[in-house]
Parts: structure tokens; C-alpha cells; sequence
């Protein structure tokens, strides 16, 4: 995914945190300024207002829900072992949970190249392979028992 398109995803993985935010603002003034001007019929004009961006919120969070849980499965950067993992964290925790993942494995994600072992093993050379500590340490002392067995007594 080129960057433009991540962005994208970005903006819109981040949508629904900014509606919360928005949502709450909404709900607390019309609490605090009391009824709006409808004369006592029908519902209040910011109800008219946040009810289609309430639906639509709703759209986007199963979409990106879905979206989310395809990728972890097809993206060769998440582990094996967390594949699983991070589809249930996206699933019960997504509000949170995907812009965590977008962050981790979209936007900062490296070119995935052919061959994921390191170069040291990849050389032809054997001898790049032995441990470099053990043959940098001087020769350890053997282990000598002692003579007698110690006095528990």
C-alpha cells in the first residue's frame, strides 16, 4: 500500500474515536442547554444530525472490523503466533486495537524481502556460524572435586 493510501486508512481507522469525542460533545449540550427550539415536537435538530453519522460510524467500524481481521491473516509481518491473537484484540477491542495494529504493521511496515534468516547464515562460509563468544573466551578451568567430603556434623 502506497503512502496515500495508508493515510487514507489512517484518517478513517481513527474516525471512529473522533466521533466518540464528538458524540459525547454532542449529547452533554444538548443535556446542558436544555431543549432545542423543535417547540416540544419531534425530536431535537442535533438528534436529526448525529443519527446518520451514528449509522454511518457503525458501517465503518464493521468494515475496518473486517478489513482488519483479512489483513492480520494475509500480512507475512505479523507472526504465526499472533495472528490469532490480534484478530480477537481487533474484534473485542477495535476501537482501540486497529489504529494500534495501522500503526505496528501498516504504516511502519518494511519492505518484506524473499529470505527473513539473517545474513550470517545465509553465507557459504561455515565458519561465520560458531558462536563468537565461546570462541572469544579464554579457556575455562576444569572442575576439580575436593579431597575430602565437608564435616556436616
Amino acid at each position: 500500500m502506497k503512502k496515500p493510501g495508508k493515510i487514507a486508512l489512517g484518517l478513517v481507522t481513527l474516525w471512529p474515536f473522533f466521533y466518540l469525542i464528538l458524540f459525547f460533545v454532542l449529547i452533554f449540550s444538548m443535556i446542558l442547554l436544555g431543549p432545542g427550539s423543535g417547540g416540544g415536537s419531534g425530536p431535537p435538530p442535533l438528534i436529526a444530525l448525529i443519527f446518520p453519522l451514528h449509522l454511518l460510524t457503525m458501517l465503518i467500524v464493521i468494515g475496518l472490523t473486517i478489513f482488519y481481521i483479512v489483513d492480520v491473516f494475509k500480512n507475512n509481518r505479523v507472526h504465526k503466533d499472533q495472528k490469532a491473537l490480534w484478530a480477537i484484540v481487533i474484534f473485542l477491542g477495535n476501537m482501540i486495537a486497529m489504529p494500534i495494529y495501522w500503526y505496528l504493521y501498516i504504516w511502519k511496515a518494511e519492505p518484506v524481502t524473499g529470505s527473513s534468516a539473517p545474513e550470517q547464515l545465509g553465507s557459504a562460509d561455515s565458519s561465520s556460524w560458531t558462536n563468537e563468544v565461546r570462541a572469544q573466551s579464554p579457556k575455562q578451568e576444569q572442575y576439580v572435586p575436593p579431597s575430602e567430603p565437608p564435616n556436616w556434623r
